[in-house]
């Protein structure tokens, strides 16, 4: 054999046996494994990654740009939208023309090819995805469109006009959902669709590809009110039977924002998450939208802004040490400085808040990772126009937020200074 040919099989074997370990995670107490091995990552959310291959090659070019990206910077872990649900008028609504189930039961397939092509360009990369079925909020449609498919009209939208919104009138419409039968019953088919998904682009089946990583129920789950707990706990648990009856080989977790989805009631989280179907735990952390800070003041609640997020981190992580599951942080975002969205602004104070994050992770071994919110990507801001609509680019701020307010782009250097640091330390 010639000296050429030995060192062409023997890569050929390497490389091989590289994808080869790039198993199924596995839980082992407060700890993830491949193989055996550690499993513990800085991801990010990529909340769109799945309908970008839905816009043709120009699309499927940008996706694979933004993989190379992320793998370059060790962002090899991805929190996935699998899809939307229904149609809307309301015009804050993303993705409203790339909807997954336009009707009850009925799914679109081109759509749902658009999430095949990205598992298979992430099984080439050796990259994991955590995927949340549905949503709580309006944005993607979420458990509300299966209210409306059922009789309970059109729900309160945040920027509906003239006062039909309130947080309470919200509250109520959306904690129907975990009473209404035939609501639970077409989320149930919708789940088992996908799971029961052959991936077009490589044969295998979605719950034999080991580049998933995790389902997620939903995207931030909330009983709403009070009196909805007992009926929502029994719907999450319903679930996570579901999903584990159909698929063992994944990990499966709830996609919980922490103990604020329960009106700060840690029984609640405790008891979720305690579900023997549950392997591991989450929170978000959102300064801004849990009121850490006011306006354009990032800089001078930074101190009060740290000081929360830590002390939460905290407080769940001692619930994950009673459970002895892992614990994810798999949403976190702080505005650009000023609160200002174009990507030419400093990021100073988000730099220094990923870092804490990210240097509490490192530091705290039970902590198994932190999905950042959101890359961006080679997507922009178009000037002068504030939100999403229909025909624009994804990026990590869905409908409703302004666009370039949590988004991470691809030039954001001194961001992915920090990203980088903490994807080589942490392994």
């Amino acid at each position: 054999m010639s000296r050429k040919i030995f060192f062409l099989i023997t890569a050929l074997f390497v490389s091989i046996t590289c994808f080869a370990q790039q198993g199924f995670v596995k839980v082992n107490g407060t700890h993830f494994t491949i193989d055996g091995q550690p499993y513990r990552y800085i991801g990010a959310n990529y909340w769109y990654g799945g309908l970008l291959a839905t816009n043709g090659e120009a699309g499927k070019n940008r996706l694979k740009t933004e993989l190379d990206f992320l793998k370059a910077h060790g962002v090899t872990n991805l929190r996935i939208m699998v899809g939307a649900e229904g149609l809307s008028d309301y015009k804050f609504r993303t993705p409203n023309e790339k909807t997954l189930q336009p009707e009850a039961g009925k799914f679109d397939e081109n759509i749902m090819a658009g999430l095949d092509y990205l598992l298979n360009e992430m099984g080439k990369r050796n990259m994991k995805a955590v995927l949340h079925f549905t949503n709580t909020w309006e944005w993607s449609g979420g458990i509300g469109q299966y209210l409306k498919w059922n009789g309970y009209g059109e729900q309160p939208y945040p920027k509906s006009l003239g006062g039909y919104y309130s947080w309470d009138k919200l509250r109520q419409y959306i904690s129907q959902f975990y009473t209404c039968k035939p609501c639970m019953d077409e989320l149930d088919t919708y789940i088992k669709y996908v799971l029961n998904r052959t991936n077009s682009f490589n044969g295998k089946r979605y719950t034999e590809d080991n580049a998933i990583m995790a389902w997620e129920i939903i995207n931030e789950p909330r009983p709403m009110e009070k009196a909805a707990v007992p009926a929502f706990e029994a719907w999450m648990s319903h679930v996570s039977a579901l999903v584990k009856s159909i698929d063992q080989n994944h990990l499966l977790t709830t996609g919980s924002e922490g103990d604020i989805a329960s009106d700060f009631d840690l029984g609640v989280y405790k008891r979720v998450q305690a579900d023997k179907n549950i392997d591991y735990l989450t929170i978000h952390i959102w300064p801004k939208n849990w009121s850490w800070f006011k306006d354009t003041s990032i800089n001078a609640s930074y101190k009060v802004i740290l000081d929360s997020a830590g002390k939460d981190i905290k407080k769940h992580l001692l619930i994950a040490a009673q459970l002895s599951k892992p614990l994810v942080i798999e949403e976190f975002g702080l505005p650009r400085d000023l609160h200002v969205y174009s990507p030419a602004t400093t990021t100073h104070n988000r730099d220094n808040f990923y870092g804490f994050i990210f240097n509490t992770v490192l530091n705290d071994t039970a902590i198994a990772g932190a999905n950042f919110w959101a890359f961006g990507g080679i997507a922009r801001p178009i000037p002068g126009q504030t939100f999403w609509k229909d025909g624009d680019e994804f990026m990590g701020d869905p409908g409703g937020e302004e666009q370039g307010l949590n988004s991470v782009f691809d030039t954001d250097a001194s961001t992915w200074a920090v990203i980088s640091k903490y994807t080589s330390a942490i392994k």
